[in-house]
């Protein structure tokens, strides 16, 4: 099994690079590939079984952004052949139609979902977020200079019960098409998320997938549900 983790000398903020050292421990047997910026990325030259990236900066975002535009129709190939694909906290951001700037300048992205995102960096959103995927809840944090406008009704990750969706006006969180899951949120996503967790275990065909330290994890999830249920700290 391979598992190609996109740019992690930059995309590891938020704490995104622990989804990266708890996959590990679920998954020992794994090879795990990392792609530096202007590497040929190993989904070009290979076939990997999940791809990864994480929260970066808006300068290392754009950079991202033009290490990835030649390879575009090759991540269209991964996402519509079921490959697992995760982009947790502004990676999702990359595959959208464009970044509208303060000044209102346009960063244009790889086009591959017809969603646009507004960049404002004097307003940063923070806020807790619990939603619902798959019958199951889902905790996370958001902290961003972005609010993300497109209609995600029919491929939304998450519906949110408390905090906000893909901008301040939605309750639909992310986006999930096939095997392919992008998410605003950070904390880090699978440590907070055990049986998501288990979730892409599944996918990346692991027979009753058990997360590590499985017992505590849960532990740790069940209370923070129950923390979020009440927690002030959710902007509404």
């Amino acid at each position: 099994m391979q598992i190609e983790v996109l740019y992690p000398e930059q995309c590891n903020l938020f704490g995104d690079s622990g989804n990266i050292r708890y996959l590990k421990k679920c998954l020992p047997d794994a090879q795990f590939i990392n792609t530096s910026l202007h590497d040929i990325p190993a989904f070009v030259t290979g076939s990997p079984d999940m791809i990864y990236m994480g929260a970066c900066t808006e300068s290392d975002q754009e950079k991202i952004i033009r290490c990835l535009t030649p390879f575009k129709n090759e991540l269209k190939t991964m996402i519509d052949s079921g490959t697992v694909m995760l982009f947790t906290g502004n990676a999702p951001e990359v595959f959208y139609k464009y970044i509208e700037k303060d000044d209102r300048s346009r960063i244009e992205c790889l086009g591959l979902f017809d969603f646009y995102t507004e960049q404002r960096l004097f307003e940063r959103y923070n806020s807790l977020v619990l939603a619902e995927f798959d019958g199951r809840d889902i905790v996370g944090f958001k902290t961003q200079f972005t609010q993300v406008y497109g209609d995600n009704s029919s491929i939304y990750f998450s519906k949110v019960k408390r905090g906000s969706g893909i901008n301040k006006d939605s309750m639909l969180e992310g986006i999930h098409v096939g095997n392919f899951f992008a998410t605003s949120l950070v904390g880090p996503f699978l440590v907070m998320n055990p049986y998501f967790t288990e979730h892409i275990m599944a996918l990346l065909g692991v027979k009753e997938p058990k997360c590590a330290f499985r017992e505590q994890s849960i532990k740790a999830y069940n209370d923070r549900i129950e923390d979020f249920k009440t927690c002030k700290c959710v902007t509404e």
